[in-house]
Formats: C-alpha cells, sequence, structure tokens
C-alpha cells in the first residue's frame, strides 16, 4: 500500500481527493493522509519512524508555512520521500523555485487528476 500525503489548507480539497481516488483506495493500492498546514504535514511524518508517507502533494500558498517552505524542510529531513507543488498559479517564477528545490513534479489548480494519476502510478511502481 502506498500512502500519499495531501497538504492543503481548503479543507475541501480532502473530499475532492477521496473522490478522485476512491478506487485505488478501495482496492488497497492507495491510503490517503491529509494535513491542512506546512506544520501539520511535518508532525504527521514525524510521528513515524521511518515515515510511510512516500509522497507529499502539496500546495504552495498556504498561511504560515508556504508549500515552498515545507518542500525544503521536506527534501532536508526526509530525502527519499516525492514531493510536488500545486499553484492555482501557473507562475513561472514558483516552477522554477520549486524544481530548483527538489520537487518532483509541477500542478496547477484546477488540478488534472489524469497527470496525478500517472504520477503517482510512477511511484507506485518504483517502491
Amino acid at each position: 500500500m502506498t500512502k500519499i500525503l495531501i497538504v492543503d489548507d481548503e479543507r475541501d480539497v480532502e473530499l475532492l481527493f477521496r473522490q478522485k481516488f476512491r478506487k485505488e483506495v478501495r482496492s488497497g493500492l492507495l491510503e490517503l493522509a491529509f494535513a491542512f498546514s506546512g506544520d501539520e504535514a511535518l508532525k504527521l511524518l514525524d510521528s513515524e519512524h521511518p515515515p510511510e508517507v512516500v509522497y507529499v502533494f502539496s500546495d504552495i500558498n498556504m498561511p504560515g508555512m508556504t508549500g515552498l517552505e515545507l518542500l525544503d524542510r521536506v527534501k532536508s529531513q526526509f530525502p527519499a520521500i516525492n514531493v510536488s507543488m500545486i499553484s492555482a498559479y501557473g507562475d513561472t517564477e514558483n516552477y522554477k523555485k520549486a524544481m530548483e528545490s527538489g520537487a518532483k513534479e509541477f500542478f496547477t489548480k484546477p488540478i488534472d487528476f489524469d497527470s496525478l494519476r500517472k504520477e503517482i502510478g510512477k511511484i507506485i511502481n518504483q517502491e
């Protein structure tokens, strides 16, 4: 089972992801975890040794710790975890910063769930 962590300050994102990945969760391929801030995400990752999460999917624009700051922290504390970023804006500056900081992928809202599903499939097949 592959555990992915979705980090977004908008709580309705949880329902959206649960709907979009219902089949994968039901069949036992995926386990979804949710955090609604960067701090909450780090606490969740710190609570398991080693973390069960293999993929973090984080919004960039969040109050408190931004997604880019979270990316830096995850990459320094948990280098084996893949991190992809999402932004409501396809701005090149955030894209560049995310990729330079080690992001695996960069998505813009609304999320293209077919692309995300392919990305998660690649990660599942690497395990």
